[in-house]
């Protein structure tokens, strides 16, 4: 703002603040070469370091359609015990996670995180039955809850926010694309049923956390601290950046979003701060949607091989006939995430998204028993491969946390309402209703014309806020303004000069 810029300086504890010159200028066509390098050293191992979360949470399906259900003589009941565990688990560590993250650092406590479930997640091998599979799903939620914003926290520290949504969509690239690769490996590692006596999903487990547990070793010595801490001896005496790319990468960050800099990265939240966090009811209409978007598609997504093997195809089918439902996902959730930064909305592309799913809801409530197995693949593809707009939602969160402080706890908390959701629908297809799960899809088609009338709400909320802020902002003097920035005590969305996206 012309002649404010002085009242948005970053705190001088911040890790940055050597590079920080508001007068500082450089080339466009720099800047770009180093966005792109950025998202090689950096975006591209974030999506790595999800792969291997993905690869040891969602290995599960692969292990359903091998019997592993029977061979641990288990319900389907058990089985949704099992996952509401792990995601009650995984919400209940998400904010202690984050709060050690911001202590010692995304560098050091994401490492940590990936060999602690590797080695869970291998130890799945000598499942033997109910207790020990319950067990296990509850060491996985503890040790993986938390990764998530951690990461998302650390990708803020490079890029601006209109920047991130596209780095988070291929984020979640990398989760689909688990899904994906994870079926041509099983493809494989269940064919090792026999050898040695063991089953071919106990095989799948092992190998499986033996390749994660290697990457979170390799992620000790990769992760910098900052972009402006690179220089180690593993990755270099001199580090990744010149001086005048961190020159770049801390003023065209802090110009965006001046808030990146009232914090250091390895500065711990106090409980008061975790308090104001917490109560700061502008940022819960976004967990509201958190609580509920995904529910409508989640059921069929968890039970796609069961569903697939139930209609009649084999074990190795089933795990190839997944590929192109992610497929569409990841293309789909490419194509939103680019186009809701391309128009400038995002909330009402949530309601494009349960507009897809809910004629594939209908078709699957209204759908004959005698159907051909072909006809539920398409259905199941369909709905798998949906309009994705998570990407655009953690980014909205991240944006419209207004503060380092609140971005670090509204990310977590966002994070807690989607693995609520998860709770709330691994719990909806039920043993009694199998296995065209009516009743279950019934409830789905209602959650999902709800999302619809929510993300306009949602939306209606965000828009009179920036309208009224807007009104109050235009009609002071520059006097007036600068009074205010100079004496106000609101913080990050609370100011009268923060606009929230939606």
């Amino acid at each position: 703002m012309k002649g404010l810029e002085s009242y948005y300086q970053p705190g001088e504890n911040w890790e940055g603040i050597h590079r920080f010159d508001p007068d500082y200028t450089w080339d466009p066509s720099v800047e770009k070469r180093l966005v792109r390098k950025i998202d090689w050293r950096i975006c591209s191992f974030a999506c790595l370091m999800f792969f291997a979360l993905q690869l040891d949470r969602g290995n599960i399906v692969q292990a359903l359609s091998d019997n592993m259900l029977k061979d641990l003589k288990i319900t389907t009941n058990d089985y949704n015990y099992g996952q509401t565990i792990f995601y009650l688990s995984f919400l209940c560590a998400e904010l202690p996670s984050q709060m050690i993250s911001k202590k010692l650092g995304p560098d050091r406590w994401i490492p940590v995180q990936m060999v602690s479930w590797s080695l869970v997640a291998s130890m799945q091998a000598f499942l033997s039955g109910k207790t020990s599979f319950y067990i296990c799903r509850c060491l996985l939620g503890v040790i993986e809850g938390g990764f998530i914003p951690d990461t998302i926290l650390y990708l803020s520290y490079y890029y601006t926010s209109g920047e991130l949504p596209r780095r988070l969509s291929w984020f979640w690239v990398a989760y689909q694309s688990t899904q994906i690769v994870s079926a041509f490996l099983a493809f494989g590692f269940l064919r090792l049923r026999g050898v040695h006596g063991l089953a071919g999903w106990q095989w799948l487990f092992a190998l499986e956390g033996t390749i994660t547990g290697l990457i979170g070793i390799f992620a000790w010595f990769y992760l910098p601290p900052s972009p402006y801490q690179t220089a180690s001896r593993f990755r270099g005496k001199h580090g990744w950046f010149t001086v005048e790319e961190e020159k770049i990468i801390a003023n065209r960050v802090i110009r965006d979003d001046p808030s990146k800099g009232d914090m250091h990265n390895r500065e711990a939240l106090s409980l008061r701060m975790l308090w104001d966090c917490l109560t700061d009811w502008h940022m819960w209409p976004v967990y509201l949607i958190g609580l509920s978007w995904t529910i409508p598609t989640t059921p069929i997504t968890a039970y796609i091989t069961l569903s697939l093997r139930s209609a009649g195809f084999g074990t190795f089918e089933t795990n190839l006939l997944t590929i192109p439902a992610y497929v569409l996902f990841i293309l789909q959730l490419l194509f939103w995430t680019w186009l809701s930064e391309k128009i400038n909305q995002r909330l009402l592309l949530g309601v494009l998204g349960q507009l897809w799913v809910l004629p594939l809801l209908i078709t699957l409530e209204l759908i004959p028993s005698n159907t051909t197995p072909w006809g539920i693949w398409a259905c199941a593809t369909l709905l798998v491969g949906y309009p994705y707009i998570h990407a655009i939602l953690v980014a909205i969160t991240s944006r419209n946390a207004g503060t380092v402080r609140t971005r670090t706890v509204a990310s977590a908390m966002y994070n807690i309402c989607v693995q609520a959701s998860n709770i709330i629908s691994s719990n909806i297809y039920r043993q009694k209703d199998a296995p065209w799960y009516r009743t279950g899809n019934k409830v789905l088609i209602g959650i999902c014309v709800y999302n619809m009338f929510l993300f306009i709400a949602v939306k209606g909320f965000y828009v009179y806020v920036n309208r009224s802020r807007e009104r109050i902002w235009r009609g002071m003097s520059d006097d007036e303004k600068q009074h205010y920035l100079a004496t106000t005590k609101d913080r990050g969305n609370k100011r009268l000069d923060f606009r929230f996206a939606s």
